[in-house]
């Protein structure tokens, strides 16, 4: 735990790349690629892998390491290697340095492994196809793919506890814990609960020996974050530019790879791996075209520009669902291990004023961190850093699904999820218009039945038709 290690996170085109370097070059580091894409060798225009020019000498690891025909490495075997290389590096008398974009491969490395993860990985988290370790379970599990309504029978089955956690229509939730039942052979939410204690245990005791979900090692992350209008405008450029040193070429290099390869009788599985890294799947359509020869030449540029263009709009899109990630999975991990104080966000929106926003506090921030000196508050690097991490302490805190439980109200007949829900349920409008509809019925059926009642005592005869003769 005591091990330094510095993480570099942040959306594509922030300058994660350019300032592990300049940390490296300061601090006698080594870098280890994060990146699933930046691993394929051949390719370093499509998958923004820093110029060796630019690398100051500095060696870099799992960069241009795998072919076009392997897939992205499974999470246990990047996590192993790089917590081999971590190792290493120490061994080495240097710092290591890990930065990329795949945040789920960095975010594995970071923290120590829970007992399960509380969710399985979403490719919509990241809009990367990282093969999850779980991907066979709905073919060793059947159930695991029938109707909710199945899912939730079993669940209640073997774990009640947990079906009661659970909306019905919260399918994801309630497929992930069977699935827990039957990968372990036990109960979600005795899991769950062991997991919470064990981390508690660790914080109380504290060990140097991190409990499940605790740093690693004596870590300092820094997320490089830039204002979301100025980003986009750099990214635009940055794929011009990207077309200028030779986009096009390396999409053809893996279009005439794909075409070699059905030639053989070999067809390549165009989901996974390099195939879904931005450029090539958007420039498919114009390097078609140009093959087939089907359009004229005017019609032919304007196809070019429209996939640059598609370029562009993934190219951003990527980039919004990497500060997603940091926002919520990130986030939620470090406050789970009480470690939110080691995110530090660096204002990268100004490009001009790097030495001052980037360069200056991530030295000294790095110089506190192998002295072991105190850390200052995260907030107090920048005005965006406030804005932000305010922001997100504010936020509720996400449901431990080790603690959740829905929560029934008759009177709507509604499920709730949790108890915050369940509070803002009551005090609604609609909740209150449906208290008083209730009291109004319940009112009217007491006088309704308190008249039936007194009918056969007020002396008048009453007719079959239930009319009164009088």
């Amino acid at each position: 735990m005591q091990r330094p290690l510095v993480a570099v996170v942040g959306a594509t085109g922030t300058g994660k790349s350019k300032l592990a370097v300049d940390i490296a070059s300061r601090y006698n580091g080594e870098i280890i690629n994060g990146d699933a894409m930046q691993m394929y060798r051949g390719l370093p225009i499509i998958t923004n892998q820093i110029p060796v020019e630019e690398r100051n000498g500095i060696p870099h690891h799992l960069i241009s390491c795998i072919d076009l025909e392997q897939e992205p490495w499974r999470i246990n075997f990047f996590r192993t290697e790089c917590l081999r290389l971590v190792d290493d590096i120490y061994a080495r008398g240097k710092l290591p340095i890990l930065v990329g974009g795949t945040h789920y491969y960095t975010q594995s490395v970071l923290f120590q492994d829970q007992l399960v993860e509380k969710e399985s990985v979403s490719s919509d988290d990241e809009s990367e196809l990282c093969p999850a370790e779980d991907v066979d379970s709905a073919v060793k599990w059947p159930i695991l793919d029938a109707e909710p309504e199945v899912v939730m029978e079993k669940l209640r089955e073997v774990d009640p506890a947990m079906a009661d956690r659970w909306h019905p229509k919260d399918t994801r939730k309630i497929r992930r814990s069977l699935e827990i039942f039957f990968q372990t052979g036990r109960p979600a939410s005795q899991v769950y609960a062991e997991q919470r204690w064990l981390k508690q245990a660790a914080r109380e005791n504290n060990s140097s020996a991190p409990g499940p979900g605790q740093l690693r090692c004596n870590t300092i992350i820094f997320w490089v974050h830039s204002e979301k209008s100025i980003l986009n405008e750099r990214l635009n450029k940055r794929v011009d530019v990207m077309v200028e040193q030779g986009l096009m070429s390396e999409a053809r290099t893996m279009s005439d790879y794909i075409r070699e390869k059905a030639a053989q009788g070999v067809t390549v599985d165009q989901t996974r791996g390099v195939w879904i890294s931005i450029g090539f799947k958007e420039l498919a359509p114009y390097l078609e075209a140009l093959d087939n020869g089907s359009l004229d030449e005017k019609k032919l540029e304007a196809l070019k520009q429209e996939c640059i263009e598609r370029v562009k709009t993934a190219t951003r899109q990527y980039g919004g669902s990497q500060v997603k990630w940091i926002r919520n999975k990130l986030w939620t991990a470090l406050a789970d291990a009480g470690m939110v104080n080691r995110l530090y966000l660096l204002d990268s929106t100004d490009v001009e004023k790097w030495m001052e926003n980037i360069t200056e506090p991530s030295d000294r921030l790095v110089a506190a961190l192998l002295k072991h000196e105190p850390l200052p508050d995260p907030k107090s690097l920048s005005e965006l850093a406030r804005r932000t991490l305010e922001a997100k302490e504010a936020e509720p805190a996400p449901v431990d699904p080790s603690t959740a439980k829905t929560i029934t109200c008759d009177v709507c007949r509604r499920i709730l999820t949790n108890e915050r829900e369940w509070n803002i349920h009551i005090h609604g409008g609609a909740h209150k218009r449906a208290v008083r509809s209730q009291a109004r019925r319940a009112a009217r059926d007491a006088y309704l039945l308190q008249k039936r009642q007194e009918s056969p005592q007020s002396g008048h005869a009453v007719s079959q038709d239930g009319s009164s003769p009088f």
